[in-house]
């Protein structure tokens, strides 16, 4: 999203395909669009030479996500404490089947604990099974170190690859928008991949988090779940 306020909308993945391609933009908002604009650039070829793989991409939600209460728990220990190994309960970014590649994503998270106290967002690890892995083979150190920044980031950052376009308020309240593209450093797949982030370390929060990832693969796909309807995907006003 560029500005004037994120209004321009900008992809440069590319997209190969064998026989056509359409491209389709639909409204499902409540309010009338009264500017658009667009410029689709692409080549034509004989024939493409080597396996591209077809690009794809999922959207996802939890709201909010199954986390555990911090009655009983001192800040500190609720927000660093625990232990997952696994990654069951983790929120889930991509399960795709087949052979290809994951190049990214985009995340939402609507932080709902308000508190007075630290109410960092960012502690859990990314975790991406390959290949029907029981345990990760790649297992991050923290959800801001995944997307490319550090020490629980307050201020806006836009890179080609890793961004915060929205830092969320004052203690990491409101809502948080963070990227991570995976073009210099695919992550490849011969059969399977499990793209997971913890909610909090140890799944300890509940937020509302939504998501899209990006990746690349020969078909046929894993079937897409279908979209939930516009009401199940607006944001939340207050917590």
């Amino acid at each position: 999203m560029s500005p004037e306020d994120g209004k321009g909308f900008n992809c440069w993945f590319p997209m190969p395909f064998s026989k056509g391609a359409r491209i389709t933009v639909e409204n499902q908002g409540q309010w009338e669009c009264e500017a658009f604009y667009y410029y689709i650039d692409y080549e034509e070829h004989v024939k493409l030479e080597g396996d591209f793989g077809c690009f794809h991409a999922t959207w996802n939600r939890e709201n909010p996500t199954e986390g555990i209460s911090e009655a009983d728990l001192d800040n500190s220990t609720w927000l660093f404490k625990g232990v997952n190994l696994d990654g069951i309960g983790n929120y889930v970014l991509l399960e795709a089947n087949g052979k290809g590649h994951y190049v990214g994503c985009n995340v939402n998270i609507h932080n709902l604990c308000e508190t007075d106290l630290f109410n960092w967002y960012g502690e859990g690890d990314d975790m991406i099974f390959i290949d029907g892995e029981k345990l990760p083979s790649i297992n991050g150190t923290g959800t801001e170190n995944y997307y490319g920044m550090s020490w629980c980031p307050s201020q806006e950052y836009c890179a080609p690859y890793h961004g915060l376009p929205i830092p969320g308020g004052k203690n990491w309240s409101g809502k948080i928008t963070w990227y991570r593209y995976h073009i210099l450093d695919p992550v490849t797949f011969e059969k399977s991949i499990r793209v997971t982030i913890e909610h909090g370390h140890a799944n300890r929060r509940s937020d509302d988090i939504s998501s899209t990832a990006y990746w690349y693969q020969s078909e046929p796909h894993k079937k897409f779940k279908p979209l939930p309807p516009i009401f199940k995907r607006q944001t939340r006003e207050k917590p």
